[in-house]
């Protein structure tokens, strides 16, 4: 592992704070993150692993800050955090024996996609609507998909969680992030105790990320609530479109 100087963990904490707020309104808080560590001198998986650990700071800060303000009640999401939790080992499982190449390339366009139809559709989210499936057919069908998802590739799971719920279970924009950062700080964790076994982790860096990283999803969280639900859709289009590109610029 990379020896960094302070100077260097203090630039990436700030980055992780950015990074943090922006992941608590609309996910894709990695596109800071990982470049970062990578210039920082960490390897790809070293990158990846470290990530998960102060990502996991940030995602457990936001979903708390949800859960006082009684936006999401754990306790009745038990199956959905269940099913995301297999969905996502699976997924980091099967990473390890199939190309996720075609993923990758496929990606930028899903991505594009729910920019345009969240710019078009401008009432999209702002308010609750009739629930297309029921919480069980959520739960066996979306949840572990995207789960497996997270666990197989990870950008924009977040996004792909908020979505599902505002479509498919009639939330605004607002409830379904707070329901979407409890099921990716549950695929964080899966995540990161796979890394743990691995070796892979960068555990100074990360942790010095993680109070950055706190203090950013607080603070995005707070903006969350207070903005409303369409500044929460407009972040959500403005993540989409970055993660798009930097997709298409890596392929």
């Amino acid at each position: 592992m990379p020896e960094l100087s302070v100077d260097v963990l203090l630039l990436l904490a700030l980055v992780a704070g950015a990074a943090g707020f922006i992941d608590a309104i609309a996910g894709g808080g990695g596109l800071l993150t990982i470049p970062a560590l990578l210039v920082a001198g960490l390897n790809p998986v070293q990158a990846i692993a470290t990530n998960k650990l102060q990502a996991c700071f940030g995602s457990f800060t936001a979903t708390r800050f949800f859960i006082r303000e009684g936006l999401v009640n754990p306790g009745r999401q038990r199956w959905s955090i269940a099913l995301t939790a297999a969905g996502a080992a699976a997924g980091a499982v099967a990473v390890q024996w199939f190309d996720s190449a075609l993923l990758v390339a496929v990606m930028p366009y899903a991505l594009i996609m729910i920019a345009l139809y969240l710019l078009l559709a401008r009432k999209a989210g702002e308010q609750e609507t009739n629930a297309r499936l029921s919480a069980g057919q959520f739960n066996a069908s979306a949840v572990p998909a995207v789960g497996f998802y997270d666990g197989f590739f990870g950008p924009g799971t977040g996004t792909f969680f908020t979505l599902g719920y505002c479509q498919l279970r009639g939330m605004n924009m607002l409830q379904a992030t707070a329901h979407a950062k409890l099921l990716n700080f549950t695929t964080n964790v899966v995540s990161l105790l796979i890394f743990i076994l691995s070796g892979q982790i960068a555990w100074v860096v990360g942790l010095s990320m993680a109070l950055g990283q706190a203090l950013g999803a607080r603070l995005g969280a707070a903006t969350a609530v207070r903005r409303g639900v369409v500044f929460v859709r407009l972040m959500t289009v403005a993540v989409c479109i970055a993660m798009s590109i930097s997709l298409l610029l890596n392929n």
